[in-house]
């Protein structure tokens, strides 16, 4: 018996994989699938994987890069949405899946469900403890506004700030909704820090978010993470003015103040210039009124503490009256002291004669003679002895001096300078010499330097003295 599949058509598995893929697309081509979202995987390729499930089955799904970037919402696990897309087949593994174009919470319901479980993530990190609240400055010199540039808000911000007090305001553009606006927000508070004082643009002293109101799901993108980590990282204090006086959302939590609405952010921002103009004054007033008391009260405390002194004749009269006694003890003073060396001088004149300072004078004369006695005396005794001294010194001159030995018959020969010649050698021939003896000297002249031949001058001249004489 023949098989009755033997005649169907033999397909390879991938044009069979293919057919199967073109069936599912042609069939369902567009879908809107409500599920609850399981695993969600975001690898680096920028594709967002997900599984989308309910409580009987489980379908893959896929966002690719560039509808990932342009997603209102997130996807986040366990967050039930209704995803919008094709189905499709992935035929390198024989699977089904639903290629995503856009996402949405299945309801408000997901969407504050959502909105809890972020809020209690942020709280655990401390990004809206009261702590990191900042101060808002008292009267500011620029303010930095961020929100749209074409709706109501920004023209009610500045008229507010232009009644109350003009001055430089900076508005940052952003769209308040949609899925541009959580990025562009974030940006906006984050380019506001990074001005630096000084620059080319006023950093703020106040930041203002506004945004009019709306549903949960227009007011999202203030939802957002990134909104709310540029919010609490803000150094600049921040006012938030999101929705109607009803509407909350996580940037209002992080903020370091909440405005109602946008107009009454204005109106938290500054003072009014005229009450600050009236307070001036009052406080002027008050200053003036305080200073006049307390110059009243000074002069009160001035006149009582005049009214205890004296007058100057008083303060005077005393030392007037002891100036004057003064005045007569000092010439009575003066007189007794004239007296007293009056008396002194006449006991020691008493004591005075002539003949007293004759004896005196006389008794001078004789010490002085005295004196030049003893120094003729001490003079004459010094001289003799100098005088034996030399007479000593000068026999020792004579006994040692050369000319003695010339007595005994020796001669000196000396050149013609009278340096003795003590050895041939140092004779010249045809030189000069002085030949000295005992009873004069002859000169006479060399014939060589080996012999003693002279010629002798008759030029003869006295002997030297053999002793040093008498120096008187």
């Amino acid at each position: 018996m023949a098989d009755k599949n033997t005649n169907a058509l033999e397909l390879t598995v991938s044009e069979l994989s293919f057919s199967l893929k073109k069936m599912v697309e042609d069939n369902f081509g567009y879908v809107r699938v409500r599920g609850e979202l399981g695993r969600v995987s975001r690898p680096a390729s920028g594709h967002i994987y997900l599984d989308l499930k309910d409580d009987k089955a489980v379908l893959n799904g896929v966002i690719w890069k560039g509808v990932a970037s342009r997603l209102k919402h997130r996807p986040e696990e366990g967050l039930e949405i209704i995803a919008c897309g094709k189905l499709t087949t992935f035929p390198g593994s024989s699977k089904y899946q639903i290629v995503i174009d856009n996402i949405e919470p299945a309801g408000a319901g997901a969407l504050m469900a959502l909105l809890e479980e972020r809020k209690k993530k942020l709280t655990a990190e401390g990004l809206f403890d009261e702590s990191r609240k900042q101060l808002l400055p008292y009267l500011p010199n620029v303010i930095g506004v961020v929100t749209s540039p074409t709706g109501s808000v920004v023209r009610d911000v500045l008229h507010r700030l232009k009644d109350r007090f003009p001055l430089h305001v900076i508005v940052w553009p952003v769209r308040v909704q949609g899925e541009n606006c959580a990025q562009e927000v974030s940006n906006a508070v984050r380019g506001f820090n990074a001005f630096q004082p000084g620059g080319q643009l006023p950093r703020p002293d106040i930041i203002i978010v506004a945004r009019g109101g709306g549903s949960i799901e227009d007011l999202w993108g203030f939802n957002e993470e990134l909104v709310v980590r540029a919010t609490a990282d803000s150094q600049i204090p921040l006012i938030s003015a999101v929705g109607h006086e009803t509407d909350w959302t996580l940037i209002d939590l992080a903020a370091d103040i909440r405005a109602p609405t946008p107009t009454a952010a204005a109106e938290m921002a500054v003072r009014v210039h005229a009450d600050l103009d009236a307070r001036i004054l009052t406080l002027g007033a008050r200053l003036q009124t305080g200073i006049r008391r307390v110059l009243d009260m000074q002069k009160n405390h001035m006149r009582a503490a005049e009214r205890g002194l004296s007058t100057p004749q008083s303060l005077l009269d005393i030392p007037r009256q002891r100036f004057d006694t003064i005045t007569l003890r000092l010439g009575q003073g003066l007189a007794i002291a004239a007296n007293t060396k009056r008396t002194c001088y006449e006991k020691i004149a008493a004591r005075l004669s002539l003949y007293g300072l004759s004896n005196q004078v006389k008794s001078g004369f004789e010490k002085t003679e005295n004196v030049d006695q003893r120094i003729s005396r001490a003079i004459r005794h010094l001289l003799d002895k100098s005088t034996s001294g030399l007479e000593q010194a000068d026999r020792l001159l004579g006994s040692l001096s050369y000319v003695s030995v010339l007595q005994r018959g020796f001669a000196v020969i000396m050149d013609e300078k009278g340096k003795a010649i003590t050895s041939t050698g140092t004779i010249r021939a045809n030189s000069l010499v002085n030949i000295r003896m005992k009873d004069g000297e002859v000169k006479a002249q060399t014939l060589g330097s080996s012999t003693s031949t002279v010629k002798v001058s008759t030029t003869k001249s006295k002997p030297p003295a053999l002793g040093q004489g008498d120096l008187f």
